[in-house]
């Protein structure tokens, strides 16, 4: 992650607009996820701006603010002069006020460094040494340069920036002087690490200290404020195009001066800048300059009304103050920067052809160099893989392609039926499952363009598309094979065509069947027994009947010739007239 800018992967959605809007590719591609790559980035916050969930913002240093403010120790804000847009002031009256109720003991003008600049920048075209000459106030720009152009780097102004000058001429006084900068830019914030600055926050960051410090711009722009006793400054026009170029009271002879602005132009001038012959060249990496920062705030009327702001302030301070020359920065402004190299390497070719063999590239034809990963070819994005900056998979017509490849197999290998019918009722395309259940010979090549008819009445088919539903039937018998399919129909309506799927169902049906006949078997034969007992029951019955019947008759007989004359029997056979009885 770079120290510079966080990231959210939470909001990330695998996207990749920062990588094709980055000029550089400074954009690590992991996991779906984008990283900063810091070694390569140019901090020129490009995408911040362009990321559509917001998952990339600036490092704060505000808690660090707030601990300088609270210390003691004497704070000095140094502010650029786009404040006049992004904050809607006047001039820098009433934000003077507002900066020393914060609590810093010093506030002042970006623009006195940027004057100083300027003064630097008279001195050395004033040598006559340098053949082109390209200034050196975005750091950006500067780093752009350090980077990636490095033929163009013997132009690049051997000045500070504004905002090292100013820093440099509060400190020749105060060497223990806290110094924070304040201002739209991302990349001020690196560079305030390599040069001392203490800290660096955004207009936004400065308006939130204000409201929580109860601070407002209404009440402070009713004080009547001693302005300062300097001369005009044409430099506070920096922040806008051509601003540089603006702020020199008359231009040296001996150059053609040009303004350029947003990476791609700077990309144009810079590899073309052998080819040029003692141009100035004023740089800034946001189109429009410094006034369209990735940190600026964006107010009504954008950077035209920005613009206007900017170059009527300068306009009212030529007008309102004496012209008297720049005074004297007391410091050395000179500031040679230095050839950067990032760690990556040149990726051999036999590298490269492996990627692109890995994705599906084997001749020239094949590098679509679409751009749809986001780098401008695909031997660029090879390089990336080769390097680690970037995984494999993030080539979407390779993706398509092997998606596209992986359903056609699945389609193809599948053990379920897949047949596809075009609205006449013909075959368009078919799996070797569904030709095996309909009993087709051939490949499915071969069968291409027969009626459905053919096999089965394609009543189905007609349905779902002549209703556009998707119909689902059970069961159809299929007579070249003896088969039972359930078939399930749905309309393709992007490419009018009816999607079947078939799913044999026959070893079902067949058991189903079976299972019926035993159920039929078995309840014949349950009828022909119960039958059977019926009749046993009834020949018992009446066998038991006719026995009980003749028994009873018997008995009776039996009972009546013992009791007759001789009295009744007792319960134990013997008579119960015991008196005559013989013993």
């Amino acid at each position: 992650m770079s120290e510079y800018l966080e990231f959210k992967p939470v909001r990330c959605k695998d996207c990749y607009r920062c990588l094709r809007e980055c000029p550089v590719k400074a954009i690590n591609i992991k996991d779906h996820h984008a990283q900063i790559i810091e070694e390569h980035c140019i901090l020129c916050g490009h995408c911040t701006k362009v990321c559509p969930q917001h998952a990339k913002v600036e490092h704060s240093e505000l808690d660090v603010v707030r601990a300088m403010l609270k210390s003691g120790d004497r704070v000095a804000a140094t502010v650029a002069p786009s404040f006049i847009s992004s904050l809607g002031q006047e001039d820098f009256t009433a934000l003077h006020i507002a900066l020393a109720k914060l609590g810093f003991a010093i506030a002042e003008e970006t623009a006195i460094g940027a004057q100083a600049v300027t003064e630097e920048y008279k001195r050395v075209l004033a040598g006559g040494e340098m053949r082109n000459f390209i200034t050196s106030a975005c750091p950006a720009a500067c780093r752009l340069i350090q980077m990636y152009y490095p033929m163009a780097l013997p132009y690049l102004a051997p000045v500070d920036s504004p905002m090292v000058a100013h820093a440099k001429m509060l400190r020749k006084n105060s060497p223990d002087l806290k110094i924070v900068f304040i201002g739209p830019c991302i990349a001020k914030k690196r560079e305030a690490d390599e040069h001392g600055i203490d800290a660096v926050i955004t207009f936004e960051e400065l308006q939130q200290l204000f409201e929580e410090n109860g601070i407002d711009f209404a009440n402070i722009n009713h004080l009547a404020v001693t302005q300062d006793n300097l001369g005009a400054n044409r430099a506070k026009g920096y922040p806008a195009t051509a601003g540089i170029i603006r702020s020199f009271d008359a231009l040296p002879e001996g150059y053609r001066y040009m303004s350029v602005d947003g990476v791609d132009r700077l990309a144009e001038v810079l590899e073309n800048i052998e080819n040029m012959d003692h141009v100035f060249i004023e740089m800034n990496v946001c189109p429009g300059g410094c006034i369209n920062g990735p940190c600026s705030i964006v107010r009504e009327g954008g950077v035209v009304k920005a613009e206007s702001d900017i170059n009527a302030y300068v306009d009212r301070e030529m007008a309102t103050r004496r012209h008297t020359p720049a005074p004297d920065a007391g410091v050395s402004l000179s500031y040679a920067h230095p050839r950067l190299r990032a760690k990556s390497r040149p990726a051999t070719e036999a590298e490269i052809e492996d990627v692109l063999h890995r994705t599906g590239k084997f001749t020239k034809e094949d590098e679509l160099d679409c751009g749809a990963c986001g780098y401008r070819t695909c031997r660029e994005k090879a390089w990336a893989v080769v390097n680690g900056y970037a995984d494999i998979d993030i080539c979407l017509p390779y993706m398509r392609k092997r998606a596209e490849s992986l359903a056609i197999d699945i389609v193809r290998h599948s053990p379920e039926g897949v047949i596809i019918v075009d609205p006449d009722m013909n075959i368009f395309d078919i799996n070797a499952s569904a030709m095996a259940m309909l009993g087709l010979q051939g490949t499915p090549e071969n069968v291409k363009g027969r009626p459905v008819a053919e096999s089965f009445q394609p009543i189905d088919f007609y349905n779902a598309y002549s209703r556009k539903m998707r119909v689902e039937n059970p069961c159809i018998h299929i007579p070249a094979t003896g088969r039972y399919l359930s078939l399930t129909v749905s309309l393709l309506g992007d490419q009018n065509l009816l999607f079947g799927l078939m799913k044999d169902i026959s070893d079902s049906v067949n058991y189903d069947k079976k299972l019926e006949k035993v159920r039929m078997d078995t309840i014949s034969t349950t009828d022909e027994l119960i039958m059977k007992q019926m009749r046993v029951a009834q020949e018992i019955a009446s066998l038991l009947g006719e026995t009980t019947a003749e028994t009873k008759v018997a008995l009776l007989k039996l009972k009546k010739s013992l009791s007759d004359g001789k009295g009744d029997l007792g319960v134990d056979g013997r008579p119960t007239d015991w008196k005559t009885a013989k013993v």
